[in-house]
C-alpha cells in the first residue's frame, strides 16, 4: 500500500518528529478528506466488461467472439450466466487503454459504420465510466450472421378430426 503525506513540510527537517503523533485526516466537519491520495487499480476484466457492454448495445451487433468463445458463451447463456467480456481484449496502462473486439454483425448492416459506432460508444463509455483515456479500439468482423426463414406460427397442433365410433 503506497502512504503519500499531504501534509505541507517546513523546513529542512522532512516529516514528523519522532515524539509526535501520526497526523489525522480531516473530518467532514473540518474540511474535505485528503483527496487525491492513494491509488487506484482498474482491472482489464472490468475494463472488458465496460467495452463489451458498449458494443454490444450497438444495432448490427450479433454477438461478440469468436466461434469458440460464443459457444461457450451459448452455454453460459443457457445456465443463466453472461460473460459481457467475452470477445474482448485489452491492455491497461496507467493512464492509457487499448481496445480490440472481435464480432459477428447481423446480415445487412453496413460494416465500417458498424464499426464505427462501436468505436464511438467504446470510446465513450470506457473514458466516462472508467476515466482512461482510449488511444485505439481494434475492431475485428469476424462473421455475418443471416437469419433463417421465418418459420410459421404454430398455435397448437393441428389434428383432423375423426368421427367417434359407435
Amino acid at each position: 500500500m503506497e502512504y503519500q503525506d499531504s501534509q505541507p513540510v517546513a523546513g529542512p527537517m522532512a516529516g514528523p518528529a519522532p515524539s509526535q503523533a501520526p497526523s489525522q485526516v480531516a473530518s467532514p466537519v473540518d474540511g474535505p478528506a485528503l483527496a487525491g491520495t492513494g491509488r487506484t487499480v482498474i482491472s482489464e476484466a472490468a475494463v472488458a466488461k465496460v467495452a463489451g457492454i458498449a458494443a454490444r448495445a450497438v444495432p448490427g451487433v450479433y454477438s461478440l467472439g469468436s466461434g469458440p468463445s460464443r459457444a461457450l458463451g451459448a452455454i453460459r447463456d443457457a445456465v443463466g450466466s453472461a460473460d459481457h467480456g467475452a470477445g474482448v481484449r485489452v491492455e491497461v496502462g496507467e493512464t492509457q487503454v487499448a481496445v480490440d473486439i472481435d464480432l459477428v454483425a447481423v446480415y445487412g448492416t453496413p460494416l465500417q459504420a458498424l464499426a464505427d459506432q462501436i468505436r464511438a460508444a467504446v470510446y465513450s463509455a470506457v473514458e466516462e465510466l472508467v476515466g482512461l483515456e482510449v488511444i485505439e479500439v481494434n475492431i475485428e468482423i469476424n462473421d455475418v450472421y443471416v437469419p433463417g426463414p421465418a418459420k410459421p406460427a404454430v398455435a397448437g397442433e393441428v389434428r383432423p378430426v375423426r368421427e367417434a365410433i359407435q
